[in-house]
């Protein structure tokens, strides 16, 4: 009887240490409900402002848009005289910019190098031309910014660069 009494009280305990480590070795519950950080249509407007002004100050004609971290358009500015493609390639490169995170120029290069980078152009409203950068908000990625129309993506992305320069101290 006190042999079946600690054959008992021994898998209790290997149980119990069995039950320990699985819930250690799972990871942490993530909160049901959210709390992320996003742009205000105030500072994405400012980014676009800032951005077409930075390109007409070298006398490109460009359209800039800004994006949220979702990739839905914030503001929309279009400098006079800019081709009306500008509208729609500065919105493919803040949307492809914001979903990946990163900037447009550096994909392109990436995938001018990887053969199975280069599929990314096949993906539904992706456009690997330089031009979109991603707009933090300390490490978290708030939304993206995207410029078309200056002579070669490198220059847009400039500007972008530029724009985000202008309102860094807006962006905590």
């Amino acid at each position: 009887m006190h042999s079946i009494l600690r054959l008992g009280a021994v898998a209790l305990a290997f149980a119990a240490v069995g039950a320990q480590a699985q819930q250690a070795a799972q990871p942490a519950a993530q909160p049901l409900v959210r709390t992320e950080k996003n742009m205000s249509l105030e500072l994405a407007t400012q980014i676009a402002s800032a951005a077409v002004a930075a390109c007409a100050a070298n006398g490109y004609n460009v359209a800039a848009t800004v994006v949220d971290r979702a990739g839905t358009v914030r503001a929309v500015q279009r400098a006079d005289n800019a081709g009306p493609h500008t509208l729609a390639s500065s919105e493919r490169k803040a949307w492809t910019s914001a979903s990946a995170k990163a900037p447009t120029q550096a994909m392109m290069e990436g995938s001018q190098k990887n053969p199975g980078g280069a599929n990314l152009v096949y993906l539904p409203g992706m456009l690997l031309l330089g031009g979109g950068v991603p707009v933090k908000a300390g490490n978290d990625v708030i939304g993206a910014v995207g410029v078309g129309g200056a002579p070669g993506g490198h220059l847009d992305e400039q500007c972008a660069n530029a724009a985000l320069d202008k309102v860094k101290g807006l962006l905590g």
